[in-house]
């Protein structure tokens, strides 16, 4: 593909479109040709009164346009499959909000449709684009951290109590793609267990906590929460050589890497097959990695257009968003088995057939 400019059209113009219409307007990669949400006023005030972007509220009008090369969809989860796989037959990649889908099924269509039609489909999982995600993944990538040997994820605030969704599909997806990005291999824990509250009577958990143990013995664990007077947004990444701290609310500090752990020194099993174990403190330097300043959605919105264009894969691709995919639907039959450990749906092997 030319190095032209692409055009894109915004599907959605509530909370999270603007956010789009802004990194998209402002990219030298794009043109934004048109907004489409079934406010119409909404979408016009979303683009600006003076600006020559259309605005519509018929898909069909927008996914017929030959100046559209992609589709970004900032709509409710329960739509993502439909506005999506109309995209795909229309011959238009596609950018979708988190999470991907609202089932591993239809995130799963919508995977292997793209895939048939030779299209990018992108999770917009923008905490992957940003700075300090970046670096984590390479500091755990050539291993400074050492072997992972715990995650402790918070993500906690007075927020808004969503209509369609708990607080796990809501909050969660934001950790779990992150740990897909850092970890190697991706997000592929042995199995979910989740355990939620709802003690305002909202008909949802507003309060949550997922833990997910991995192979090698280690384990994460994500707090989300929409009831806490406090925000907080911190992750704890505890290595074998070091431990990393990420402050996502220290804009002075973002990251903090210390080079303090506990060393096995010796263990021993006695005669009644118990097992004892001599361990030291290592208590070393901190240091604060330098991270460069720069939006994450302009970052992600450059990858699409580099994939759109074959010159990378993205990091955030359908499978990704899969994987995220895979974890909320197992904590949900964890949450109704009363935070019983549930086995994870393997997503490496599609399985739907895609009739065109």
């Amino acid at each position: 593909m030319s190095s032209e400019r692409l055009g894109v059209a915004v599907v959605g113009a509530g909370y999270w479109g603007p956010n789009l219409v802004r990194n998209f307007s402002a990219s030298p990669e794009w043109d934004l040709v048109a907004a489409c949400d079934l406010d119409i006023d909404r979408a016009r005030s979303v683009v600006g009164e003076r600006s020559g972007v259309d605005v519509t509220a018929d898909l069909a009008d927008v996914l017929a346009r030959d100046d559209v090369d992609a589709i970004a969809i900032a709509t409710p989860a329960r739509t993502h499959r439909h506005i999506a796989t109309e995209a795909l037959r229309a011959g238009k990649h596609v950018l979708v909000e988190k999470p991907l889908a609202d089932s591993v099924g239809s995130g799963r269509e919508m995977v292997d449709l793209a895939r048939s039609q030779g299209l990018v489909l992108m999770a917009d999982h923008t905490y992957c684009y940003t700075p300090a995600v970046q670096r984590i993944a390479e500091l755990v990538a050539e291993g400074a951290l050492g072997e992972i040997l715990f995650i402790d994820s918070v993500r906690i605030n007075l927020g808004l109590v969503q209509p369609d969704v708990d607080v796990f599909w809501d909050l969660a997806p934001h950790d779990l793609s992150i740990l897909d990005r850092i970890l190697p291999g991706g997000l592929r824990p042995l199995g979910v267990a989740a355990q939620g509250a709802d003690p305002v009577g909202a008909g949802k958990a507003c309060v949550g906590y997922l833990t997910l143990p991995f192979e090698n013995g280690s384990m994460a664990h994500v707090h989300v929460n929409w009831l806490s007077p406090t925000k907080i947004r911190q992750m704890v990444i505890g290595g074998s050589e070091r431990t990393l701290v990420w402050d996502d609310l220290n804009p002075q500090q973002r990251l903090s890497v210390f080079d303090r752990g506990v060393d096995l020194v010796q263990q021993t099993v006695d005669s009644a097959d118990r097992r004892t174990a001599s361990i030291s403190y290592r208590l070393g330097d901190t240091w604060a990695p330098a991270l460069p300043e720069r939006e994450a959605l302009g970052e992600m919105v450059a990858e699409l257009a580099r994939s759109i264009r074959g010159q990378s894969a993205p990091q955030t691709d359908g499978h990704a968003g899969l994987r995220v995919l895979s974890v909320l639907e197992a904590a949900a039959t964890s949450l109704r088995a009363r935070g019983a450990l549930v086995d994870v749906m393997s997503t490496d092997q599609p399985e739907l057939e895609i009739v065109r």
